[in-house]
């Protein structure tokens, strides 16, 4: 046991651990689709979960796939947490899932790793690399279509669409400068993206909700409607166009 563990490398151990196990569970042919999904919801679940408890017992989790442990009204310190953040790709086979794991404090991501398993990547706040200088002229989108904000914007900026997985795989492909912009407006919960904010935010990108203002974490109803994770030279713009088409 490993107590001296600084926030941030704990969040990649459990990240990276937790994506060892699930390259583990979809390896063969013994399970496929829904059950596959379900057992990888819940093995990465219980992994993640017993290590916290054994390392941060005194903090608060917010997960996807478990009850709260402790009271996050009150908690200082609260760990929000996807075990697997694209079930569906991950069953269909696909390299686009992640794995999420942040530390809030107040509202805000303080440290956080998002790991990308089949691709064989993890990124963390404390190590993260800026963004790179050239932009891409391209935004990442769903692959089960796009939405008129996500058009607008595209239209608007001469963005080429880009589809790609789950919500980890997105955000990390702007980070990555694979895509100059994440943008979402069809609802999601806090788990699906406080850690790619986090690291999003420690590359020096543009995060905030479609209205401008802050997003924060660690909300009495996780749900989260709507975010932007850009590049920070692009926000202005974007904000403007989902302003006209949104209201």
């Amino acid at each position: 046991m490993s107590s001296g563990l600084s926030d941030a490398e704990l969040a990649t151990r459990v990240a990276v651990g937790a994506g060892e196990i699930l390259l583990g569970v979809r390896s063969g042919d013994l399970l496929g689709g829904r059950l596959l999904g379900d057992a990888g919801d819940a093995l990465a679940q219980a992994w993640i979960g017993t290590v916290l408890r054994t390392h941060r017992p005194r903090d608060a989790v917010l997960s996807e796939e478990a009850p709260d442990v402790g009271d996050r009204a009150v908690a200082q310190r609260v760990w929000i947490i996807d075990p697997l953040d694209g079930t569906s790709e991950f069953a269909a086979g696909s390299d686009q899932w992640a794995v999420h794991v942040a530390l809030t404090e107040d509202g805000a991501v303080t440290d956080a790793a998002v790991a990308l398993p089949a691709m064989g990547e993890v990124f963390r706040t404390d190590t993260v690399d800026a963004a790179p200088a050239n932009a891409s002229g391209r935004i990442a989108t769903s692959r089960w279509g796009t939405s008129y904000e996500v058009a607008a914007v595209a239209r608007r900026l001469g963005l080429r669409p880009v589809p790609i997985g789950s919500a980890g795989a997105k955000a990390m492909a702007v980070v990555r400068g694979d895509a100059d912009a994440y943008v979402h407006s069809g609802g999601q919960y806090e788990w699906d993206n406080a850690a790619p904010v986090g690291v999003a935010l420690a590359a020096g990108l543009h995060c905030s909700r479609l209205d401008g203002t802050p997003i924060v974490y660690n909300q009495p109803q996780p749900y989260m409607p709507d975010f932007v994770i850009c590049r920070p030279e692009l926000a202005a713009d974007i904000l403007d166009v989902v302003g006209e088409v949104w209201w």
